[in-house]
């Protein structure tokens, strides 16, 4: 394992990682993943931890991957359901997580509808004096952290599989595409390029990346937004309207699922309309590089993001390495929350 000391006692938000924090979880997640190539693949390091997986929202493969990753790590797991449980009498948030932590909890992960809920917990346990990290698993349109440092891992493994570092995306074009206004992946994928010296590129329809997307975006980064309609630019951050320049000479395209779900107006003419204009497939790909690799966190809508043949394609697609890369990822994340707690 690498030995670099972790200080960081939560994982809310990748807006403030440092370079050593991003290279300190690759190279651990690269040694995990070795774990992972084994037969036995469990390892003691966790072994007496509780991790709590408390989500108040729906997931099947980020609560089964980190599920799993606390058990490769030996952890005990403990599950929570919304629907089964005494929320459903009134109680509160915070008194759920104080339940918990009444069970002996070391690592609580956290994922709900609203955001700001992990940011919450994490307070109420510092505020209780206790030992207990929290970590975000998504929180609203907020933050996504695991899945970008996940997304981060894949393409850094591609590049160089035994020294997977932030700095092998410095001058890569990296496109998101898709519904970046409700996109909590989107947000943390941007801390996580722009860090890593990436040339970003988002392009969505105006209802989907509005102008104040920009503006919040420019903001965050402490720089000024240039406009020159239809195309805004925060260097390193480029914001189109259209597909093309986005894709143009790309090295990798992520590509986001529609959030149909958080959608409260009507955003788009039809999902037709939108996958001819941004939907990617093999053909709008020769714009990109030979070797352009596609990327998608899950779940996909199937011929609306991207098309059912280029899903399924090895050639482009890192859509199940990026499945495979986030129980390593997750393993790395729990260990070093959890290292200095035994």
């Amino acid at each position: 394992m690498p030995t670099t000391t972790w200080n960081r006692h939560h994982i809310l938000s990748l807006a403030d990682f440092t370079t050593t924090e991003y290279d300190t979880v690759l190279q651990t997640a690269a040694s995990f993943q070795e774990v992972l190539s084994r037969r036995t693949k469990k390892v003691p390091t966790l072994q007496g931890q509780v991790v709590a997986n408390l989500f108040f929202e729906s997931s099947t493969r980020t609560r089964s991957s980190f599920e799993l990753a606390a058990k490769r790590l030996s952890a005990d797991t403990l599950n929570f359901a919304a629907a089964t449980s005494s929320m459903t009498k009134g109680e509160t948030i915070l008194d759920t997580a104080k339940t918990y932590l009444a069970m002996g909890t070391d690592i609580m992960v956290v994922r709900h509808r609203e955001a700001g809920v992990p940011n919450a917990i994490a307070a109420e346990m510092d505020r209780l004096g206790v030992r207990v990290s929290v970590l975000n698993a998504g929180d609203g349109q907020h933050e996504h952290p695991s899945q970008a440092l996940l997304d981060l891992f894949t393409i850094c493994t591609l590049i160089d599989p035994a020294s997977p570092r932030l700095e092998l995306l410095k001058g890569k074009k990296i496109a998101i595409v898709g519904d970046i206004l409700h996109s909590r992946v989107a947000r943390s994928n941007i801390w996580s390029l722009i860090a890593s010296g990436a040339e970003v590129h988002l392009a969505a329809p105006p209802t989907l990346l509005p102008k104040l997307f920009a503006e919040y975006i420019s903001e965050e980064l402490g720089v000024k937004s240039q406009e020159s309609s239809p195309h805004f630019s925060t260097p390193p951050l480029f914001l189109h309207w259209q597909l093309e320049p986005a894709l143009q000479d790309a090295d990798f395209v992520m590509t986001l699922r529609l959030q149909k779900e958080r959608m409260t107006a009507h955003l788009l003419p039809s999902l037709r309309e939108y996958h001819q204009l941004f939907g990617i497939t093999r053909t709008k790909l020769q714009l990109c590089k030979p070797n352009v690799k596609v990327l998608h966190p899950g779940p996909v809508n199937r011929g609306v993001e991207i098309s059912s043949e280029l899903m399924d394609d090895p050639e482009f697609s890192l859509i199940q390495s990026q499945v495979t890369s986030g129980i390593a990822v997750r393993m790395a994340l729990l260990y070093l929350l959890g290292s200095g707690k035994a």
